[in-house]
Formats: C-alpha cells, structure tokens, sequence
C-alpha cells in the first residue's frame, strides 16, 4: 500500500516537472503568477491567459511582458483584452514600462533588444 502511494507521488511530481506546474520550483524561481509572458504563440492563446488571470483567478492586476519582435504583439494583446474581450470589467492600463538589454546573439555579437511591460488593473 504504502509503495503504490509513493509511485503515484512520484507519478504526480514527474508530470508536474514536465508540465512545469511544481509550486515549489514556480515559488523559488520568483515567478509572478499575475504576468503573461508574449511570444511566438498564437495571439489568442495570449489573450486567453490575461482575461484568465483576470476572471478566473481573481487578479486585480495583470502584467504583460515582451522583448524584440514581439512587443507589437504585447500592445495587441493588452488592447484587444481590454476593448473586446473584457469591456465590461473597465480595465485601464496601469502602467507601462519599457526598456533595453544587452544580450549576445549567436554569432557574440551584442545587441540591444527592446523590452516592454504593459500592467492592466481593474478600476
């Protein structure tokens, strides 16, 4: 009895590594559960994580995050939540936030890469 319960212990926290939802590693990490980071998915996938933290898990404040490319994306997103997706609830944006990062491409070469943070709050 006691072995099945550990091999379905073990079971649980290998799918959560791999679905990376461990509480414990989001919490060290200092993962902010109120932000949604923009990349190369769909767009709507995007718009379905904002109104979820917003509806769903209550967030009074949503922040929303992209570098390089995908910054128009981020202002699609943001705007798009707020004017079609979720009028009723009179969302403003907050604040946004924009910076630069010195990485190093491929070749070592380096490079700035443009940041954006576009926070939305109830009002």
């Amino acid at each position: 009895m006691a072995n099945e319960e550990t091999q379905t212990d073990t079971k649980t926290e290998k799918q959560e590594e791999k679905n990376g939802k461990s509480e414990e590693s989001s919490k060290d990490a200092g993962v902010d559960t109120n932000v949604v980071l923009i990349g190369s998915k769909p767009f709507i996938n995007y718009v379905k994580g904002v109104v979820l933290q917003i509806k769903t898990k209550g967030n009074k404040e949503v922040t929303i995050k992209a570098r390089g490319k995908f910054i128009n994306r981020a202002v699609d997103v943001a705007e798009a939540v707020r004017k079609k997706f979720l009028k009723e609830q009179n969302l403003q944006i907050k604040n946004i936030a924009i910076d630069s990062q010195e990485l190093e491409n491929k070749k070592g070469k380096k490079v700035n890469v443009s940041m954006i943070e576009i926070t939305l709050a109830k009002k």
